[in-house]
């Protein structure tokens, strides 16, 4: 597996983001859907990683920058026909080893409280990430749970 930059110009990239927001807005309601579109994934505070097997694209995520020593994870996603394969476990420990690199003290992120939900949420867990409060804009309602890791 091979975890590279992104410049979010591949179609295949496109494709995933595209399912993930899709399968976002058919989990939560559409005010607490906080996932990024591909414009909103290009913003300069954002770094974003793309882990692929060759030519097949096994998933993606993203480090945005809240401030010098806070930085929230967004779009992890692995597509669903190539789930368990490892992708986001591998995604999500490049970032965490990145955000130390880069000094930040601390790592935060926002995911949904449906069923569906739970898998990422044991993830994030088995990282050392614990639950929150609402941090950097997000408030608090029924439809997010927040997650921190102090590094």
């Amino acid at each position: 597996m091979q975890i590279e930059i992104d410049d979010l110009s591949r179609p295949a990239i496109h494709a995933l983001l595209e399912e993930h927001l899709k399968n976002m807005y058919e989990l939560s309601p559409p005010e607490c859907v906080f996932a990024l579109d591909l414009e909103r994934l290009r913003s300069p505070d954002i770094t974003f990683w793309s882990a692929w097997d060759g030519a097949l694209l096994l998933g993606c995520g993203a480090l945005k920058e809240l401030d010098a020593q806070h930085a929230e994870i967004k779009s992890m996603r692995t597509p669903a026909a190539l789930r368990r394969r490892g992708a986001g476990r591998a995604i999500l420990a490049h970032i965490v080893e990145v955000a130390k690199a880069r000094g930040y003290r601390r790592l935060s992120l926002e995911t949904g409280t449906a069923p569906a939900f739970r898998p990422a949420q044991r993830l994030y867990q088995s990282f050392g990430f614990a639950y929150c409060g609402p941090f950097a804009d997000y408030a608090l309602d029924p439809h997010s749970v927040f997650l921190t890791l102090e590094l």
